[in-house]
């Protein structure tokens, strides 16, 4: 099996470690001191017992380039998060031939949300997390396999990935079915040492985490507090519950089933914790937000589905001044004379 990662980073560089190590071969796409540490050293992975692995795999900035060397990969990986997917897209035939899989990781509602949709908005574009339509002009929708990341990992250095915890990574075809290719995939992961289980009902699982991240992102990356902390202040907790209403409303109109109630979601991100959110890491390490994906996505479909959303909206208008500020912070930073 020929797996390509595009954005060898936390989770796409645990797959890479885990998934050569089963024996699949695995090339990946990565940038900066990362590719030079992967090129150099292999890629390395602290596993969650402090075990340290390291495999030697072919690494690339360049999809045209490992396309050239490799040829079409059964199954390519999507492992940036959903703002990078659109630049990525238009190069993504370097390296897939008729039959090859796309598997997509990213956070928040993605682009290929109404695809296959049985209900009154199928075949409706999101402008959030898909500008322009670029990404599905370039991937085709048969190709797509969904896939929920749910490991907590980190890159601990360059070339070095250190795996927190959590070992579920839940597939699901557009849909629903369970088809013979899903099934080669599932296996794969197991062999990697992953759950994957194959969901009839992928989007309902998509919420589950999204209910999460579209009220605890935003409000770690303003407040820097940790998930615990959130649901341990009485007012924050009562400001992600009110997010959360929003978004079911939404969800229960697109015919979303929430398996858990909001308190026992809002436990589960308590049980957590003091983790820090993705966002927040964003916010502390100078990289841009995913924003879209995460809130203003259910935004776009709180309007699609006429469902008010003035929690919702708040928080998205304070991040996004957040996002504003930080891109100017470094904007400035990259123009200061050094020395």
């Amino acid at each position: 099996m020929k797996v390509c990662i595009v954005g060898a980073g936390a989770i796409g560089g645990l797959l890479a470690v885990r998934l050569a190590q089963a024996g699949a071969s695995v090339s990946v796409v990565a940038r900066g001191a990362h590719l030079e540490a992967i090129r150099e050293h292999g890629l390395s992975l602290i596993a969650e017992d402090q075990s340290q692995h390291n495999v030697r795999l072919t690494a690339s900035s360049s999809l045209a380039e490992l396309g050239a060397e490799l040829g079409p990969h059964d199954v390519v990986v999507l492992g940036m998060k959903a703002h990078q997917l659109a630049a990525v897209a238009p190069e993504l035939h370097h390296v897939l031939g008729p039959d090859s899989r796309v598997v997509t990781t990213q956070n928040g509602v993605p682009w290929w949300y109404f695809e296959k949709f049985s209900g009154a908005h199928a075949g409706q574009r999101l402008e959030s997390v898909d500008p322009g339509g670029v990404i599905a002009r370039h991937i085709e929708v048969e190709r797509v396999i969904a896939c929920i990341a749910y490991p907590a990992a980190e890159i601990a250095s360059p070339g070095v990935i250190r795996h927190i915890e959590g070992n579920r990574f839940s597939l699901g075809e557009l849909d629903g079915t369970r088809s013979a290719r899903l099934r080669v995939l599932s296996e794969l992961l197991h062999e990697a040492g992953f759950r994957a289980p194959m969901s009839t009902d992928i989007r309902s699982e998509i919420w589950l985490k999204l209910w999460g991240n579209c009220s605890f992102n935003p409000i770690s990356a303003l407040t820097h507090a940790s998930l615990a902390e959130i649901c341990e202040f009485p007012l924050t907790r009562e400001l992600a519950a009110n997010v959360m209403r929003e978004a079911q409303a939404i969800g229960d109109k697109l015919g979303v089933r929430f398996l858990v109630s909001l308190e026992k979601r809002i436990a589960g991100a308590q049980a957590v914790g003091h983790h820090k959110t993705s966002m927040l890491q964003d916010v502390e390490a100078g990289r841009p937000l995913e924003l879209d994906a995460l809130v203003g996505s259910v935004m776009e479909l709180g309007r699609i589905t006429e469902t008010p959303t003035p929690y919702l909206s708040a928080l998205h208008a304070c991040t996004s001044l957040l996002a504003k500020t930080l891109r100017a912070q470094h904007a400035r930073l990259r123009l200061e004379p050094t020395g």
